[in-house]
């Protein structure tokens, strides 16, 4: 993107308005999507405020049935006339209950600790939701897919195209983009290692802590390699991050921990008092939770599973074994057992603001960037 002062007049209107590519591509205001955070954090008021607010709204939904998958992309419907997405986990998952028994020992020493049910046996089932969210999402005819952990399979990114729904993949290395740009993705959201939650990487058999690599260095690579817009993520929190984004020739950006801590978040009150009181030394990533690499805010259950030196289950299966952990955490207002998803932002996020002041600020912030550079 040229910061020099332009002589186009029409160029500088769009420039301060932010009107890229992925704009005109995606039907918003403004190159900002809201994350697809699973789990709780990431609300149907969220997403639509997001929405509403010029940006992108993602609802994550990767652990939603497809009934309760369904009743929210209507409800979201109800809530905003403006485009928005769901967030897929894109992997066949296969529970492996090889050391299950072994696994479960360990935890029930952290179960204790809570004063919970502790869980014998050597078999674990996780739900298998994948292909009937996917039909959802067609049925519902949802503007945007947005996939995480790979690119959709070939059969049903077939289907989405048919049906005019435009696909996000993130991906935490060039070759990762360029495997979503052959799949038929229309944008790729370049996940740098700040970024919080899940990291989006393929593979990770030969990396078990996923791909890790800054923003500022994978932006502009993927940038040079792919033909299709690029999304930067990860430490991203106001305007500043957005033009740095626009400057390293990302045509928007992905924020998610910026809106944790907002009013129509999802995330525990207990969370988010820890998000307000850390800083950029605060997160680790573990797959001590889940079993897949995600960078979240250290606390006890992350610093007992590394002394005890063990191996977690793979995904879904530690998921799904240290569900009850995570559930008795919330119940109990006790954030050393929770999975506290963040990136490294911390230090920029503010209590009580909603969500499309969140959006607003972070626009005119950039905008007010923008209009002193090229003048």
């Amino acid at each position: 993107m040229n910061f020099g002062k332009p002589d186009d007049v029409d160029w500088r209107t769009s420039t301060m308005n932010l009107d890229t590519a992925l704009c005109r591509l995606f039907h918003i205001r403004y190159p900002i999507f809201l994350a697809g955070m699973a789990g709780g954090p990431g609300t149907v008021k969220l997403a639509a405020a997001v929405s509403n607010a010029g940006g992108l709204g993602i609802l994550g939904s990767a652990y939603m049935t497809p009934e309760v998958l369904r009743a929210a992309i209507r409800e979201l419907r109800k809530l905003t006339n403006a485009p928005f997405g769901v967030n897929l986990f894109s992997i066949q998952t296969v529970d492996d209950n090889s050391r299950t028994e072994e696994v479960q020992r360990e935890l029930n020493e952290i179960r204790k600790i809570l004063d919970i049910p502790l869980v014998q046996g050597d078999q674990v089932q996780s739900p298998e939701y994948f292909e009937q969210q996917f039909a959802v999402l067609i049925e519902e005819q949802v503007p945007v897919i947005s996939t995480a952990f790979g690119v959709l399979p070939t059969h049903m990114m077939k289907q989405a195209k048919s049906h005019g729904i435009r696909i996000v993949t993130m991906a935490t290395t060039v070759q990762e983009a360029l495997l979503a740009e052959q799949a038929g993705s229309d944008a790729i959201v370049a996940q740098g290692s700040e970024a919080g939650g899940h990291r989006g990487t393929f593979d990770i058999s030969s990396r078990p802590m996923g791909a890790n690599i800054g923003t500022m260095a994978l932006v502009p690579q993927m940038v040079d390699q792919v033909g299709i817009p690029v999304i930067a993520a990860g430490g991203i929190m106001d305007g500043r991050g957005l033009v740095a984004a626009l400057a390293l020739g990302a045509e928007g950006v992905q924020m998610g921990t910026r809106f944790l801590t907002s009013i129509e978040s999802g995330a525990h009150e207990a969370y988010q008092k820890i998000l307000l009181s850390s800083n950029e030394e605060s997160t680790t990533i573990t797959n001590a939770f889940s079993g897949r690499p995600a960078r979240g805010v250290k606390n006890a259950f992350i610093e007992n599973w590394d002394k005890r030196g063990i191996e977690p289950l793979k995904f879904p299966t530690q998921n799904t074994a240290t569900r009850d952990i995570r559930n008795a955490a919330s119940r109990q207002n006790n954030p050393d057992f929770m999975s506290l998803w963040a990136g490294q932002g911390l230090r920029m996020l503010t209590a009580g603001q909603s969500a499309a002041s969140i959006v607003e600020e972070t626009v005119r912030q950039a905008q007010t960037i923008l209009l002193n550079t090229v003048h």
